[in-house]
């Protein structure tokens, strides 16, 4: 098999990792996304709640693969793909391919509520945390001057979704609250500044051991955060969280970690979707029906005996399915046989505030300080940059001794009279 034009869809862990892994070979490669940057969405939190800088988990995918001339950056947003002539249409023209890589992950699953669509904050992209960051501080300083019964709907933060991003981001908050507005606004009251954690199954970090789950909240607790389980939202208005035992929350901040659905490009019939929006594909991450398309990532709903409902949306995941994608497309250039995907479930962990966190391996959970540190290790490890995880590392290091950031920063588009 000669040379194949082979065209990947984002630019996320697990497009990245293709394109970086396929790099030294004789095939054509073209990424496409919509962005010129991959993004580190594990720690997006933190850019939202100033903790880091966006340059500091965003890196450019040009910088990335300055000397790899097989690999071909589109900056291009995606409008069809069809699967009869091998062609992708995008907003910029069309790329014809031999295979087809789909990477385009997920984005926020909003469930139909076209007002929560529309009044609340998601944190699926470096935009989005950026909005947030800047819509929460320019919260404080309005409530410097706000009118009494305004207030509230300042001082009030609402995260919906008790995943691992809910979790983190309500423990980055009330570190916000305790250790830094305080100290940036010294004629405020921050005792008045509530967190509400909603989460409508019966615990928070449900895919988690119940010693997790249980010490979580009760360090979200600790921290002054209140946590709701068993608790749906039902509708929010802009001011007004109506939640569906009838009871209500006033907030002009909603953050929306409750869901996601998959990023799935038009021309992919329906009947190649399963579970969350998923494309269905083999045990070789091939899309069924389709010999030469392929789906990895948080995109791809593969069934196995040990992951009957698919593998779990992690950044783990997806590059451990990408690195078996690579060595099954050089196995067939070589007309070696390939070999199925087996995901080992090396555990899974989260992050509570300084110090707190809680990880459960294989066979045994911990919390406290060591997972913390464990949290914190595994994290910088995945970065791909040395000169990111540095800057990280430094930011980290003085956010640790100092309980305090230099980043508030309220970064506003200017807008321009034409």
């Amino acid at each position: 098999m000669g040379t194949q034009r082979i065209v990947i869809l984002g630019a996320g862990f697990a497009g990245l990792q293709i394109a970086r892994r396929l790099s030294d070979t004789n095939n054509d490669i073209t990424l496409i996304d919509q962005y010129n940057f991959h993004q580190f969405q594990p720690l997006m939190y933190q850019v939202a709640t100033a903790r880091l800088e966006p340059s500091s988990i965003s890196f450019p995918l040009r910088k990335v693969f300055q000397h790899k001339k097989q690999v071909h950056v589109r900056l291009a947003n995606i409008e069809s793909i069809d699967s009869s002539t091998n062609k992708v249409n995008t907003d910029i023209g069309v790329f014809e391919y031999d295979q087809l890589i789909i990477a385009t992950g997920c984005t926020t699953n909003y469930f139909g509520n076209k007002n929560i669509e529309a009044f609340a904050f998601p944190m699926k992209s470096t935009n989005e945390a950026i909005a947030l960051r800047n819509h929460i501080l320019m919260n404080f300083e309005a409530a410097l001057s706000a009118a009494p019964e305004t207030l509230d709907a300042l001082m009030n933060i609402v995260v919906v979704g008790g995943g691992p991003t809910g979790v983190e981001l309500s423990g980055s908050l009330a570190e916000l609250k305790k250790n830094i507005l305080p100290k940036d606004y010294p004629d405020m009251d921050f005792s008045k500044l509530t967190v509400h954690l909603l989460e409508a199954g019966p615990a928070i970090l449900g895919v988690m051991s119940k010693s997790s789950q249980e010490k979580s909240k009760y360090y979200l607790e600790q921290m002054g955060v209140q946590v709701h389980t068993h608790t749906a939202v039902k509708d929010f208005d802009g001011t007004t969280v109506m939640l569906g035992n009838g009871e209500t929350i006033t907030t002009k901040t909603m953050i929306w970690a409750a869901g996601v659905t998959g990023n799935i490009p038009v021309g992919i019939p329906a009947e190649k979707l399963g579970r969350g929006n998923r494309l269905k594909v083999d045990l070789y991450n091939r899309v069924e029906g389709y010999k030469n398309i392929y789906a990895v990532g948080d995109i791809a709903f593969m069934v196995t005996k040990e992951f009957p409902n698919g593998h779990p949306q992690l950044a783990n995941v997806a590059i451990e399915q990408a690195k078996n994608l690579v060595h099954n497309i050089k196995q067939q250039q070589r007309e070696n046989k390939e070999k199925p995907f087996v995901y080992k479930n090396p555990g899974t962990m989260a992050t509570v505030g300084k110090r707190k966190a809680v990880v459960d391996l294989p066979n045994f959970s911990f919390q406290g300080r060591l997972a913390w540190f464990v949290w914190m290790f595994l994290h910088l490890m995945l970065i791909v940059s040395v000169k990111n995880r540095l800057i990280i590392f430094i930011n980290w290091a003085i956010s640790y001794f100092t309980n305090d950031t230099t980043l508030r920063l309220i970064l506003l588009p200017k807008k321009r009279v034409n």
